[in-house]
C-alpha cells in the first residue's frame, strides 16, 4: 500500500538517500526543507514543503501517513542549535505528528542516546538526542527509534546488526541506515522499538 511519508531532515546526507529510497518503492514522499536548502539532492517527483525545525508550522504533517525525522544540527554547531533542532525540534515535529493524526514515527537518533545522563564529548548532543526519544516514547505514537554507531558514506553493505550484537566502536553506512529507516517507516519492521545498528 503506498504511503504518504513527510521525512524531516530530507536535504541532509541521510535525509536525501532516504527520500530516494522511498520514492523508489513507489512511495509519495513531502521533503521537509528550509529556503535556503539545496534541493538538487532530491528526486524531483518528491513534494517540497517549506519549513524550520526551530520554528515549525502548526500544519508541517498535514496529509502525511509517517514521519521520519532524519535531521540533525551538525557537527559544527554549538550546544544551542543542537537543542533547538535535536532536542525541540524533534519533540514538536512529534507533538504535531501526533495532532494530524499521523499512523508511525520514524526516529533516527544515535548509538549511546539511550542513555539519561551521558558523559564525555558527545555528552550534550546525546543528552539532546535522549529527550526527544523519551519524548516520542511517551508520545502514544505507533513509533520507531534507530540508533546507529558512526555514520559513514560508504553504500549499501551485505546486512546490518541490530540490537545487542552491534558493536558500538563500528560503522553504519547512511545508505543502510537510510534504507532501514524506510523499511521501519513503510512496513513497520521496528514498530515500538529503540535499536542500535551497525553495517555487518
Amino acid at each position: 500500500m503506498t504511503k504518504t511519508i513527510l521525512v524531516a531532515g530530507a536535504t541532509g546526507s541521510t535525509g536525501a538517500q532516504v527520500v530516494q529510497s522511498l520514492e523508489a518503492g513507489g512511495h509519495k514522499t513531502i521533503s521537509l526543507v528550509r529556503e535556503s536548502s539545496d534541493t538538487s539532492v532530491l528526486p524531483e517527483t518528491t513534494e517540497l514543503r517549506y519549513g524550520d525545525l526551530a520554528e515549525l508550522p502548526d500544519d508541517v504533517c498535514d496529509g502525511a501517513d509517517v514521519v521520519i525525522f532524519a535531521a540533525g544540527s551538525g557537527s559544527k554547531t554549538g550546544p544551542e542549535m543542537t537543542d533547538k533542532i535535536d532536542r525541540d525540534g524533534a519533540q514538536r515535529l512529534v507533538d504535531l505528528a501526533k495532532s494530524a493524526g499521523v499512523e508511525r514515527f520514524v526516529m533516527l537518533s544515535s548509538v549511546g542516546a539511550d542513555q539519561s545522563n551521558p558523559s564525555g564529548d558527545l555528552a550534550h548532543y546525546l543528552q539532546a538526542k535522549h529527550d526527544a526519544d523519551a519524548h516520542l516514547q511517551s508520545s502514544g505514537l505507533t513509533h520507531a527509534i534507530l540508533r546507529p554507531v558512526a555514520l559513514t558514506d560508504d553504500g549499501r553493505s551485505d546486512g546490518v546488526i541490530l540490537g545487542d550484537a552491534v558493536d558500538t566502536s563500528g560503522k553504519a553506512s547512511r545508505a543502510d541506515v537510510a534504507a532501514l529507516l524506510a523499511e521501519a517507516a513503510v512496513a513497520g519492521t521496528l514498530d515500538g522499538q529503540a535499536v542500535n545498528m551497525q553495517s555487518a
